[in-house]
């Protein structure tokens, strides 16, 4: 206590309307400080609450799409390698025609692209996902001048 001590004998010696003065001005600071360290960041919170609950819903149903799609996936009967291979040649041809051309070795199929829509290749992928059953492995694709993909694409068949 004897450090307080000058500033006690400081503060009796102020005339009263200083003392007002002084006790108002630590009042407003301390308010300020109790606005920007305790309040503006639970305010905050409170008006990004919304947009993040949106978002965090939005996440959800997707999730919930993806967990429905991968359960009727489970769901069908077991494909033999052969009527997989039949199924994603069939697919080549339908979907991407001339666009395309694929080698095969065992369970991995390389797609070579040339100048394929993107709107053909993302319906094709999405088909051959759930008929195939084929899964995506690698893929090196670029954007040509005309707006098709161009490169290489590495697919995964189902193993015996």
């Amino acid at each position: 206590m004897k450090q307080l001590e000058p500033l006690r004998q400081r503060w009796v010696a102020l005339a009263p309307r200083e003392q007002a003065l002084v006790a108002a001005a630590g009042l407003l600071v301390g308010l300020a400080l109790l606005w920007w360290l305790l309040i503006a960041p639970a305010v905050a919170t409170l008006r990004s609450a919304d947009a993040q609950h949106r978002q965090l819903d939005t996440q959800l149903q997707q999730m919930r799409r993806l967990q429905a799609q991968a359960r009727a996936m489970q769901s069908q009967p077991r494909q033999s390698p052969e009527e997989a291979m039949r199924l994603l040649e069939a697919t080549i041809r339908d979907q991407l025609g001339t666009t395309a051309r694929y080698t095969i070795a065992g369970e991995r199929v390389t797609l070579t692209l040339a100048n394929t829509p993107p709107e053909r290749l993302a319906r094709w992928l999405t088909q051959v996902r759930s008929n195939a059953r084929a899964l995506p492995g690698e893929a090196r694709l670029t954007r040509n001048g005309n707006g098709g993909w161009d490169g290489t694409l590495v697919l995964t068949l189902p193993a015996r």
